[in-house]
């Protein structure tokens, strides 16, 4: 309640809302709806919570209050005051995880709904610039339906338009990571080009066929002379040994930067904004975080321990597997299995089976010059390649964040799985 309409002693379990903080769209329980940030009268800051707007119903002073002072320090703008609105809106409903996708008409998906309301944004705020950012599959899912229902509701509001997919590898990082980004512009604006690729990567597929032109990229007549594409070594190669056991999160480098990647990484905050005008003093020597890995339980460590410390090295390296026709994975049957000290067997049943048997990446190890794959949201080796090369364990959650480009001094918050989510969702 607001604390207007605070009268008498509260009821049980019932509390004052001080002031709203803060606002989002959706919440920890994914729920679809705008949630505040609340200050209890009588808690301190560490007890605000989110909190669904159907639950400040009897908060009307509070809500309006919240609104008045975002528009006098033009925190939530008006139609007009906007120069550039960026945004990724996710969509979850297409993700290749979810087995109930809707193609047929992928809006009707909660878990796609976002798309919809940043472009009723856009129609709303009426920005001179948009920059929207998502996976390649919002052109590959349903014949590319949502991508297409993006552009087509740009160019609906009278807006220039212009489609990119871009691999982040080709911008210097040591990452394959190919993303799809529309540019909108007013027509008194200058639609902007996507920059052209300044490292040399190979594409490697990924672009769906309707989307090949789309592909950031020079002219075949063009000849352009670019970067080496940055490879895990460059970005890994000075961090610290840790084991799979590492509890402690916070530590010391040892050693210097040995890349240019490495030196830039390390800079601190306000030595990174000098370095990219241009003043190239150095790194500071300032702490190590987050570079503790996800612990494994005792079988998969085992498996781990056991998987070659070799370019292309995978669970088909284990005892008792073989490679049959047509490259599909098997169990040997002239080898007895194998069983582990826990009496699970060292080979388990849905490595040999995912993705038919073809599939290289359950226990992958990576290597050392490889432009890795796409960082995603986990770090279970059941289903990707994400073995350190030469330690017995899954890349650690700093070592991931390099991958994405996150400065060192960038600490990420909250449980260890929460860490390695919140740097495959950047």
């Amino acid at each position: 309640m607001d604390e207007e309409e605070e009268e008498g002693e509260l009821e049980k379990d019932e509390y004052v809302v001080q002031k709203l903080t803060d606002i989002c769209y959706g919440g920890i329980d994914r729920k679809s709806c705008i949630y505040f940030k609340v200050q209890w009268k009588g808690y301190g800051p560490e007890e605000d919570t989110w909190e669904p707007i159907e639950n400040l119903s009897d908060c009307p002073l509070k809500i309006k209050e919240f609104v008045q002072e975002g528009h006098m320090r033009k925190v939530l703008p008006l139609p007009g005051d906007v120069d550039v609105l960026c945004g990724g809106p996710p969509c979850q409903g297409i993700s290749g995880l979810n087995r109930f996708r809707n193609r047929d008409d992928p809006l009707n998906d909660d878990k796609n709904r976002q798309l919809v309301t940043f472009m009723n944004i856009v129609s709303y705020l009426r920005p001179k610039f948009v920059l929207m950012e998502n996976v390649v599959d919002i052109l590959q899912f349903a014949e590319g339906y949502l991508g297409r229902y993006a552009l087509s509701r740009l160019v609906a509001m009278n807006y220039q338009s212009r489609l990119g997919i871009m691999l982040a590898g080709c911008y210097g990082l040591p990452q394959f990571r190919m993303r799809t980004f529309l540019w909108g512009a007013l027509t008194t604006m200058v639609l902007p080009k996507h920059p052209l690729p300044t490292h040399n990567v190979v594409i490697r597929g990924g672009a769906p066929n309707a989307f090949t032109q789309s592909v950031v990229a020079y002219d075949e007549i063009q000849n352009p002379t670019l970067k080496n594409a940055l490879v895990l070594e460059d970005a890994i190669s000075d961090l610290p040994k840790v084991g799979n056991d590492q509890a402690d999160d916070v530590m010391e480098y040892l050693v210097k930067p040995k890349t240019e990647f490495q030196r830039y990484i390390r800079l601190s905050r306000k030595e990174m904004l000098d370095y990219s005008f241009g003043d190239k003093t150095g790194p500071g020597e300032g702490t190590l975080m987050d570079h503790c890995p996800l612990r494994l339980n005792k079988d998969d460590y085992e498996r781990v321990k056991r998987i070659p410390f070799e370019k292309g090295a995978n669970f088909r390296d284990l005892e008792g597997v073989r490679v049959g026709p047509n490259n599909v994975a098997e169990f040997d049957p002239e080898i007895p299995r194998v069983y582990l000290e826990s009496g699970n067997p060292l080979v388990p049943e849905y490595a040999i089976k995912f993705r038919s048997g073809k599939s290289l990446r359950p226990f992958g190890r990576l290597w050392w010059d490889e432009t890795v794959p796409t960082v995603v949201t986990s770090a279970n080796p059941h289903s990707q390649r994400i073995l350190h090369p030469s330690q017995a364990r899954v890349l650690t959650v700093r070592e991931n964040a390099r991958l994405q480009g996150f400065p060192d001094y960038y600490r990420l918050d909250g449980p260890i799985k929460e860490r390695y989510m919140q740097v495959g969702n950047a």
